[in-house]
């Protein structure tokens, strides 16, 4: 398969802090690949080195064939860029900001009109053409961000938390235009902190912590390295007799996770062990107010994989 980007060993510190740490991966042409990870993961920070804002410390990149070192005035005419931060002009049109942003990869004339008509078609805006973004929601503005970078049509797009903080309804809009890119020929790469985003989306998830991947695959392939496990959370009072050890003597039980009112017990899917686990929270004097059950999701493996939830 034909690579749009290959990363080989990259790092990038601040100061004395390690942002990335030293992670290859690739991105296949035409396909959306996510990044998912919480705040503070790197995501940003690998977005920005492949939008060429910032230089990485080390490794080698080649987007779209060519090398990124040598070449990055030119592979930035090739990319869309869709920052975090919104890029546009709050007293001019929604016309006027995305023309000037296609304007700047040498769009001309009647080439130019039809592209910047497509772009604000795509975001569901072309009918606010001639309105100022200052008077648009949160959502709107969002959109219009999108339109912007993506006017000129380019080869690969780079989205870096592309929906933070606006209604559903526009995330889901948004979420349905990335879905078109790709339908006309675009490569993308998308980064959240939401999991329902890349679940949507993403032909394949790499799951990023602490600056290194520590996963990646289609959501079916990740959820599969937990698919053969159960976990029970039980809602109790008066654990203190409870301990770690007598959950392990039961057959099948992998994990344990014990709190003043939550325990949580792990256990392969074939085993018929319910009814121990039971047994030992209530021979041990706990009192069992609720319960339920959990199956593997993107979530739990996220969780099983960084031992923190994805918003922690």
């Amino acid at each position: 398969m034909e690579h749009a980007v290959v990363v080989k060993n990259l790092h990038k510190s601040y100061r004395d802090k390690k942002a990335v740490n030293g992670i290859d991966f690739v991105v296949n042409k035409g396909e959306i690949l996510g990044f998912l990870g919480p705040n503070g993961a790197g995501k940003s920070t690998i977005m920005n080195i492949l939008s060429t804002i910032l230089s990485a410390d080390e490794g080698e990149i080649t987007i779209l064939g060519v090398p990124l070192k040598k070449n990055a005035k030119s592979i930035k005419l090739r990319i869309g860029i869709v920052p975090q931060d919104l890029a546009i002009y709050e007293e001019i049109s929604a016309e006027k900001n995305v023309r000037f942003f296609a304007s700047l990869y040498h769009l001309k004339g009647q080439m130019l009109e039809d592209k910047v008509k497509a772009a604000l078609e795509l975001v569901g805006l072309y009918d606010k053409k001639d309105h100022k973004p200052k008077t648009f929601s949160g959502g709107m503005k969002r959109r219009l961000n999108i339109a912007c970078g993506i006017a000129h049509q380019p080869q690969l797009i780079i989205l870096d938390e592309p929906t933070v903080g606006i209604d559903p309804q526009s995330r889901n809009h948004i979420l349905e235009s990335i879905k078109i890119l790709k339908q006309h020929g675009a490569t993308v790469i998308y980064s959240t902190h939401y999991m329902e985003e890349v679940e949507a989306i993403s032909d394949r998830i790499l799951i990023i912590n602490e600056g290194k991947i520590i996963a990646e695959g289609t959501k079916e392939e990740l959820n599969r390295k937990v698919s053969d496990e159960i976990t029970y959370t039980f809602s109790v009072k008066n654990t203190e007799r409870l301990t770690v050890e007598a959950f392990h003597e039961i057959d099948g039980v992998t994990k344990v996770r014990l709190s003043a009112d939550t325990i949580e017990v792990t256990s392969g899917k074939s085993e018929d062990n319910l009814n121990g686990i039971i047994g030992v929270i209530t021979s041990s004097g706990c009192k069992i107010h609720n319960m339920s059950r959990t199956e593997a999701s993107l979530e739990t493996t996220f969780l099983e994989l960084t031992g923190r939830n994805l918003r922690d």
